[in-house]
């Protein structure tokens, strides 16, 4: 009997302190993320970023236990949605530039007689330098192998009311019995350079209508924070990102207490739980903000394996 396969798509993150350079080099390899038309170009440029950045990434997953925690996470949202589908639907995960790589996810379906296979990449908003290189990455190693089942994406789902709900629980744990209107919420996505964008990128509206859609959600739960803010954070060389950055965002709010939401990830990772749980914590505290919370992704929450099942039903 045919089986079909849900395949979930993340960018990854280094499983031990040896990887980081593999992590490093296969993302400053990746066309969408160094988008210069000259192939020698980019391996110049990415191999004098890995190298300037190899060893202070290090440090960070040091801090961090070793590794990066968005493998733990999405190995447990694997297993609790496979639990959810049955035994006729094989769930996996594939990441984009640590391993498990598609090509290896692939070379184990194409042992089972799978016929559909269902690619859901764990970006809520579309953009070139995720869902586009994911999907692309597992497509091209797909074809490469002469497999042929039909494969069938989606990709965003900011709209997801469930999804969106999973967001509001992780949001009320981090306030949990205290007032809302003590906090000001900044709502903070990974920045992107504004070039991408301009090129026709369409993060930034995604973002802009997902923030809108979470404030109209808080609005009917009765969660009246202070303020509601979005902001951009990692930004990495001179060129021009999108803007407020999260470091002028928290500048300019209120400095009473304030809840961090990361808006474009859905698993926990180095950014979640060292740049803004860690490094942004520190900026607030010389802020003088009296309190300063970062919530959790929903990673593998009932209710984010209630929204991906969702998300399959409707695909199919």
């Amino acid at each position: 009997m045919a089986k079909e396969a849900v395949i979930l798509l993340n960018m990854g993150g280094p499983n031990n302190l040896e990887e980081v350079e593999i992590f490093l080099k296969n993302m400053f390899a990746d066309k969408n993320i160094l988008t210069m038309k000259s192939g020698l170009l980019r391996k110049f440029v990415g191999s004098m970023i890995v190298f300037t950045r190899t060893e202070s990434s290090q440090e960070i997953y040091r801090e961090l236990g070793g590794k990066s925690p968005i493998v733990g996470h999405t190995k447990k949202l694997v297993a609790a949605l496979q639990n959810r589908l049955g035994e006729n639907v094989i769930v996996d995960f594939a990441m984009r530039y640590t391993p498990p790589f598609a090509c290896e996810v692939i070379e184990r379906l194409n042992q089972e007689d799978v016929d559909k296979i269902y690619l859901i990449p764990l970006y809520p908003q579309y953009s070139t330098t995720t869902t586009k290189s994911s999907l692309e990455d597992f497509e091209e190693c797909y074809h490469d192998k002469g497999a042929n089942a039909l494969l069938v994406e989606i990709k965003h789902f900011f709209e997801n009311e469930k999804y969106n709900q999973a967001v509001v629980e992780r949001i009320k744990e981090s306030v949990g019995k205290d007032d809302y209107k003590d906090f000001d919420i900044i709502f903070s996505a990974h920045g992107l350079p504004k070039k991408i964008v301009d090129a026709g990128d369409v993060y930034e509206k995604h973002v802009n209508r997902h923030v809108d859609i979470l404030k109209e959600m808080m609005q009917c739960e009765g969660m009246d924070f202070h303020e509601v803010h979005l902001a951009y954070q990692s930004k990495v060389g001179r060129m021009e990102w999108l803007t407020p950055s999260l470091e002028d965002k928290l500048a300019s709010v209120r400095n009473r207490g304030v809840v961090i939401f990361p808006v474009a990830f859905t698993i926990d990772n180095s950014e979640t739980d060292f740049e803004l749980d860690v490094e942004y914590r520190e900026i607030a505290k010389e802020m003088g903000f009296k309190e300063y919370r970062v919530a959790k992704c929903p990673n593998d929450s009932a209710l984010f394996v209630d929204a991906l099942v969702e998300i399959y039903d409707k695909m199919k």
